[in-house]
């Protein structure tokens, strides 16, 4: 039985050419770019030109880059390093009810420390509002954050506008961009981002690396002690082989961005027009506007995810519920909660297909039949 992947917004498997980058460098770099011989000498050219790379990627000079273990770590670094930076000029900080729980759990421990969290809400579509993000705004308001794009049902946000509108204000401006980095094209300059996080693993690189981008001009204090590296922002020796694979990835989602774009829409559309002539019931849950290209989350009514996830799995195909699985039991996505309320049937029924490399049409065509097959299995039971 053909297994068919489709669950690339968890994690994607590692280019060919990212593997490649990294066991040349386990071969031939174990030096420690801290040193000053030639072995450590080395290493650190490897190191700082990964850093360029990763940072012309986004529009930021190389030592606004600082290589974390992954989305989760910069996430924490943002948001605790900044909070404890700023306390004396405030403890309000803003961010959405739909964020990533890297951002929610840190919020809440955030809470705990004495800190005053807004959660702004969403629509049906996973948008929020602006004029509602200007409303919550205050004096002592010293960060907000908000994603770029939802890691469940692909929901863009209006990153520039927001961007604009904390111009006005004293505010810093984060940004989890963990989903859209290597798929939308973006400019942290242009777009008035003062921090944003990134996972390597994502976009076919490496687990266990990703970066957090910090402008020159913000205040964030450190979440580890030990050396200086990272310009005394992160202390730890750098994983030179993950960070060069994590460059390589880096340059061939760059080189591939128009392409996958062109090609993650084709497959969504093959999607819909086999659930079409399928004749089920589906509905499309996110903002068809403003989305990111990989996923589709896609509710069945009369389905239940449990059933769907067991099914789709003995059938060969990787799909996920953006639900977390906790005890044996699935519990209702706090995302579709916030779009559609607690009680929608929507969010007991609603699966996540997000594509990647390694994807062909034929491949998407077939999982799109035997979800109908199997939808039609239990609704009609």
């Amino acid at each position: 039985m053909e297994r068919i992947y489709l669950d690339h917004a968890a994690t994607a498997p590692m280019h060919p050419r990212v593997i490649e980058t990294m066991t040349d460098a386990m071969q031939s770099e174990f030096g420690n770019p801290s040193s000053i011989h030639s072995y450590g000498r080395s290493a650190r050219h490897l190191l700082d030109t990964a850093r360029s790379e990763i940072a012309r990627s986004i529009g930021a000079a190389p030592n606004e880059i600082i290589f974390t273990s992954g989305g989760t770590e910069a996430d924490n670094m943002a948001l605790i390093g900044m909070a404890e930076a700023l306390k004396d000029k405030g403890k309000h900080i803003i961010t959405t009810e739909i964020e990533h729980h890297a951002i929610l759990n840190t919020c809440h421990f955030l809470e705990k420390s004495g800190y005053e969290l807004t959660y702004l809400p969403v629509d049906e579509t996973g948008m929020i509002s602006l004029e509602q993000l200007n409303s919550v705004l205050r004096d002592d308001s010293i960060l907000v954050s908000i994603m770029f794009g939802n890691n469940e049902v692909g929901t863009v946000q209006p990153i520039r506008e927001i961007g604009a509108l904390l111009k006005e204000h004293s505010a810093f401006f984060h940004t989890d961009a963990v989903q859209a980095y290597g798929l939308l094209p973006f400019d942290v300059k242009q777009m008035g981002i003062d921090l944003l996080s990134v996972s390597a693993h994502k976009i076919n690189g490496p687990k266990g690396i990703g970066f957090l981008y910090a402008g020159n001009n913000v205040p964030i204090l450190p979440r580890t002690y030990g050396g200086e590296q990272e310009r005394k922002r992160r202390a730890g020796t750098e994983n030179v082989p993950a960070i060069a694979g994590f460059s390589e990835a880096v340059k061939i989602s760059k080189e591939s961005m128009a392409e996958k774009t062109e090609q993650y829409a084709g497959f969504k559309r093959i999607v819909i027009n086999i659930f079409e002539r399928e004749d089920i019931e589906y509905q499309v849950n996110g903002n068809a506007e403003s989305c990111l290209p990989h996923i589709l989350n896609v509710s069945f009514p009369g389905a239940n995810v449990e059933s769907m996830l067991v099914n789709l799995d003995l059938a060969g195909i990787a799909a996920s519920s953006g639900s977390a699985c906790t005890a044996g039991s699935i519990e209702p996505s706090h995302v579709l909660v916030s779009m559609f309320g607690k009680g929608s049937e929507r969010t007991r029924n609603s699966i996540r297909f997000s594509f990647g490399f390694g994807n062909s049409e034929q491949q998407v065509e077939k999982a799109a039949l035997e979800t109908a097959k199997i939808v039609k299995r239990l609704v009609n039971k």
